[in-house]
């Protein structure tokens, strides 16, 4: 059976950008699970994976993928639950062509984007869990903390001129 976040990485190399995202899903006690598969070197397998998913209980898809990014549209294509991408950096442009590959979802298709790299899946655990937060109570109290622990951070910063 999956968990109700399922998180895929194209690559096992994207895992170090990943890891803040799991970090976070892990902070909440998330009900999730991380999986490598290739839209291109694994089609039939990320395939199967995302139809499995979708009939056991999965919420939300969260993909990462550098490069040509494709990981995120095939999940979309495959599935009608939400799909946050995570653009990874690639050593050719930074990751622009990532977040390109990404964010360019034909009509119909959408996926949500992220920031490039470890910002990007940070925002996507917390925002799969916002998705989750909507129709769970338990979750919703657990980001409203997160988001008073987050301010009482800032306002304790002070600069000394």
């Amino acid at each position: 059976m999956s968990k109700k976040i399922c998180v895929v990485m194209g690559s096992k190399s994207d895992l170090e950008a990943v890891r803040g995202g799991i970090d976070i899903l892990k902070e909440f006690k998330a009900e999730f699970e991380v999986r490598v598969l290739s839209a291109h070197r694994t089609p039939k397998e990320l395939t199967k994976y995302v139809e499995a998913c979708s009939k056991n209980g999965a919420k939300v898809f969260i993909a990462a993928a550098g490069g040509a990014a494709a990981l995120a549209g095939v999940i979309a294509a495959h599935t009608t639950f939400p799909v946050i991408g995570i653009p990874i950096e690639s050593s050719s442009l930074k990751g622009l062509d990532s977040l390109l590959s990404t964010v360019q979802m034909p009509a119909g298709i959408p996926v949500a984007s992220m920031a490039i790299g470890s910002a990007g899946a940070k925002n996507a655990a917390i925002f799969a869990l916002e998705i989750l937060g909507s129709n769970d109570k338990k979750i919703g109290s657990q980001l409203g903390r997160y988001r008073q622990d987050m301010k009482a951070k800032v306002t304790k910063i002070r600069i000394k001129l």
